[in-house]
């Protein structure tokens, strides 16, 4: 029996290109997102860039380990959570934004916001994407930014309910199917708004609104989200659902993390959203060499 892997060798025929204020992604190859948490009380670490100068620090060592995106939020989304004010999301986010720019101009910002005023601001100094978790459906404004910003992209994701509720026995009879019927509203959505495919990523929302099972058949079927011709984002890092497959903290769960990357690469994702930059540029430099000098 051939090995699986050499039945699979990713072969990238449509190239994805994605336009952020004049910053340009080619998806040739995944694409890492780093994970900035500005909030006190992160799943994943705790409050530990909640202060300025951390979080800072921990940007500039992503960019370095090869982070081509860093998503920064002021909310916390984890399930049972509830909204931030807006006031105190613009203090967390804001000055980081701005510090980041001042000293990386190329560098592409993502907002992770579902309020327009929180994106407005974040757009105005300096960021490049807008990472809204409600797909546009908490907040009308956001539309109206969209369109005052038409080169900015937009990341819609699936949820089913709020991050209070999200978790409160999710159901689906087909969670990949009822997954595209949304992104297909959603894409629907901001085409008659104005909004062009071409500015739309989709993130199939792991562990937000999902169990386990949900979460694992996702990943079994990754390959059928590309039926949409736009970019697809992956993030699924250290969440708790791995912790079901292996006993784990979230910062213990690397391996889990590693392994849906890698499974990200071999469905031709564009992007992968994660908290351990270097490990995962590392990774898929590795498969790119192996598969780039097979193509040659």
């Amino acid at each position: 029996m051939m090995n699986m892997f050499a039945q699979s060798v990713p072969v990238r025929n449509e190239v994805l290109r994605l336009s952020c204020r004049g910053k340009r992604l080619t998806f040739e190859h995944p694409v890492v997102m780093g994970i900035i948490n500005a909030t006190p009380d992160s799943f994943s670490d705790g409050g530990q860039f909640f202060e300025l100068q951390d979080a800072l620090s921990h940007a500039f060592k992503m960019i370095e380990s090869g982070a081509q995106i860093i998503d920064i939020g002021g909310e916390t989304t984890k399930p049972n959570s509830d909204p931030t004010p807006e006031a105190e999301e613009l203090r967390r986010v804001i000055p980081l934004i701005e510090k980041i720019r001042e000293r990386e101009s190329s560098v592409i910002i993502s907002i992770d916001t579902n309020k327009s005023k929180v994106a407005a601001k974040a757009l105005e100094q300096g960021a490049d994407i807008i990472n809204d978790i409600s797909s546009l459906r908490f907040d009308e404004g956001m539309v109206d930014l969209l369109l005052d910003y038409p080169d900015v992209p937009i990341i819609l994701m699936h949820m089913q309910g709020t991050p209070r509720t999200m978790q409160a026995n999710p159901q689906y009879d087909d969670v990949v199917s009822e997954i595209k019927t949304f992104f297909s509203e959603r894409i629907s959505y901001c085409l008659s708004k104005g909004i062009a495919q071409d500015r739309i990523v989709l993130d199939p929302g792991i562990g937000f609104g999902k169990n386990i099972e949900h979460n694992l058949e996702i990943l079994r079927r990754l390959d059928e989200f590309h039926t949409f011709g736009v970019p697809i984002l992956l993030g699924a890092s250290r969440k708790r659902f791995i912790n079901r497959i292996y006993p784990s903290e979230p910062q213990g769960r690397i391996v889990g993390s590693l392994a849906i990357t890698a499974l990200a690469y071999y469905n031709k994702i564009q992007i992968v959203r994660v908290h351990d930059v270097l490990e995962h540029v590392q990774l898929l430099k590795t498969f790119n060499a192996i598969y780039d000098q097979g193509r040659e």
